[in-house]
């Protein structure tokens, strides 16, 4: 008499089979290292359908003032990441911006932050930075609220944060000089609008809601200029490296 014999652990019946079949590629696709991402390729390129940074934003991450599409090099990669993703959940709507963030994986929009913040920003530090010794005349409301902020609404002065000359601070603090004055303009507005994240300590909601609509003119228009402001002023000789006079 024949005994049956017993089956191979490893052969499941036909019902299991495909249960089985994908436990095994689960598997052996959590074992499979992620592709690294190709950041410049991307920014000159787009993925997944979404348009290349460098059509609106520059070969470079130099921006365009006159589209208003605002410089992206040099600025902080954790304040990327967190607008990259505002922009993809909807935190901070964007009818351009929204589709492409939106189309990009958690992974490509880490390694464009860490891209671009990586990149020469399109001004001279050293002489934005020398900026903070030239007196704001109280008339102009622009350089006043830069430099001075308006103490009696409880307003602090910009650089207080964004850095001196407006060059950004870390990489929460993003630069402002050089940013078209529509886009900076915008912002404000959009901050008063609640139309963008609070930030760090919620402070730009605070600060905008305080600025009338001239002030939020004013400021974006002087640190629009600035870097051409910073340009002029400087002489041969009258600045040290490091931008010291």
């Amino acid at each position: 008499m024949m005994l049956p014999v017993p089956a191979h652990p490893l052969i499941f019946p036909p019902a299991l089979r495909p249960a089985a079949l994908a436990v095994a590629l689960s598997l052996a696709c959590s074992t499979t290292p992620a592709q690294p991402v190709d950041a410049a390729r991307l920014a000159a390129n787009g993925a997944n359908g979404a348009a290349a940074c460098a059509s609106c934003h520059g070969a470079r991450g130099e921006g365009n003032p006159a589209a208003g599409f605002p410089h992206l090099a040099g600025l902080g990669s954790g304040y990327l990441r967190e607008q990259l993703q505002a922009l993809a959940d909807g935190a901070r709507p964007n009818p351009v911006m929204g589709p492409v963030a939106a189309a990009l994986s958690p992974a490509q929009r880490d390694a464009l932050a860490d891209y671009y913040a990586g990149l020469p920003p399109p001004f001279d530090p050293d002489r934005l930075a020398a900026t903070r010794d030239i007196a704001a005349a109280s008339a102009d409301t622009g350089a006043w609220l830069a430099t001075r902020g308006a103490w009696d609404k409880n307003v602090p002065a910009c650089n207080q944060c964004h850095g001196p000359g407006g060059i950004g601070v870390g990489s929460a603090f993003p630069a402002l000089a050089g940013q078209s004055a529509n886009y900076i303009a915008a912002q404000l507005r959009a901050w008063r609008q609640g139309r963008r994240p609070p930030g760090p300590l919620a402070l730009m909601p605070a600060v905008a809601t305080r600025l009338s609509e001239q002030e939020i003119d004013a400021v974006a228009a002087y640190y629009a200029s600035l870097p051409q402001a910073a340009q002029a002023a400087a002489r041969p000789g009258q600045l040290r490296a490091g931008g010291q006079p």
